[in-house]
């Protein structure tokens, strides 16, 4: 038995203690939740998949449910670093692992390698082996770029060739598309795409910007086709950057785009009706995509963003005599060349995009994105 009031408090202070005060699992700060089978403190979200593992985890609540005096034991000598050092102790560096705000996906299998089949206690080498492979062959479903139905497609990653080709039958003689590691991005888009498990993949065909967005019925096959592409993306950049460490190419693996929604725009000369768009900020790259639909294959423009020192700017409102067509919280960019004009619908999407376009014009500019912009003014002329 024991003291609730006492217990806990002693619970309470555990959590201020260095790697309990964050979520074990996607380091959401504050976690109010505990497995006290594993000994862990983990955050309300992730406490609702660790329900789904009754033979491994059992969770209370900190602050609402009861604690047994041996309980509390328990969680003092395990805690989240002890925990970690187990759980955790040969995590590739390529391998993802998720944040607050990333899909349930990608937390739910994170959680299930971890603590379920022990990826990364370094126990099992035959499953280490194929958590850090960097080659992948299956069935995804793969929307089609022109019905918009979703088809099974073979789909083929070498991490040696450095390609994941697909095919659209198992003995066609040719892939049906050639994606090249070397420029490709993966992200979980489980919203835009309309499913739990959905992923975009884009990379660059023809000097535009290709999307395919595809899916696999089992998270686990989706989250270790991620993981592929990561670990095959890592090996390709160790090749091209001998001299950059892990800690600066693990963020130049995949990423999540820093802002993507609806605005209103309108064209060069300023007298063009304002259409509704699909805006998409790759902040890595330094581009503004739009789409007429989220789902499309390819942009329909492309505008790079640099730097300020390079009469880029951003600013709210829009030019004297210039109105949106049914919204009016109006943006403007200005590049060399040009200004873009955007509306937003709501105050939060106005406040949201002028924020990220402000820390892309304020973020200096690498050697590679003076590359990009200059192909993007090839391609403009």
């Amino acid at each position: 038995m024991g003291d609730w009031d006492r217990n806990k408090k002693i619970l309470l202070e555990l959590l201020r203690e260095g790697e309990n005060s964050k979520c074990a699992d996607c380091g959401a700060a504050d976690p109010d939740w505990a497995s006290y089978t594993l000994g862990v403190f983990i955050c309300l979200n992730c406490s609702g998949i660790h329900r789904n593992l009754p033979g491994i985890s059992r969770v209370k609540s900190i602050r609402l449910d009861f604690w047994d005096d041996d309980l509390v034991e328990q969680m003092r000598k395990q805690g989240n670093q002890a925990a970690k050092e187990h759980y955790e102790a040969n995590v590739p560096p390529f391998y993802y692992k998720p944040r607050a705000a990333d899909c349930v996906v990608l937390k739910e299998q994170w959680i299930r390698a971890k603590y379920d089949r022990q990826e990364f206690t370094g126990m099992d080498n035959q499953r280490q082996e194929l958590v850090t492979s960097g080659n992948r062959a299956g069935y995804l479903w793969k929307r089609g770029r022109d019905n918009g139905n979703f088809q099974e497609r073979n789909f083929r990653l070498s991490e040696k060739e450095g390609t994941i080709l697909y095919y659209a039958k198992e003995e066609a003689k040719g892939p049906k598309g050639v994606i090249q590691v070397s420029n490709l991005n993966a992200t979980f888009q489980p919203e835009k795409i309309g499913n739990p498990n959905g992923l975009q993949i884009t990379y660059l065909k023809d000097g535009r910007t290709r999307g395919i967005f595809v899916y696999h019925k089992d998270g686990k096959d989706i989250v270790d086709w991620f993981n592929a592409i990561r670990a095959a993306r890592f090996r390709y950049l160790k090749g091209a950057f001998p001299t950059a460490s892990d800690e600066e190419l693990i963020p130049k693996l995949t990423r999540n785009y820093a802002m993507e929604g609806y605005m209103e725009k309108t064209g060069p000369t300023q007298k063009e009706l304002f259409k509704r768009r699909w805006f998409t900020l790759d902040a890595q790259d330094r581009k503004l995509l739009y789409f007429k639909d989220p789902l499309n294959a390819y942009a329909q423009g492309e505008v790079f963003i640099g730097h300020s020192e390079y009469k880029y700017n951003v600013t709210e409102g829009l030019p004297s005599g210039v109105k949106g067509n049914k919204w009016n919280l109006g943006i403007t960019i200005e590049t060399p060349e040009r200004k873009f004009l955007f509306t937003c619908e709501n105050d939060q999407d106005h406040k949201e995009w002028i924020a990220a376009f402000k820390e892309v014009i304020f973020k200096p500019m690498s050697p590679q994105d003076y590359t990009v912009e200059a192909s993007l003014r090839r391609k403009q002329r």
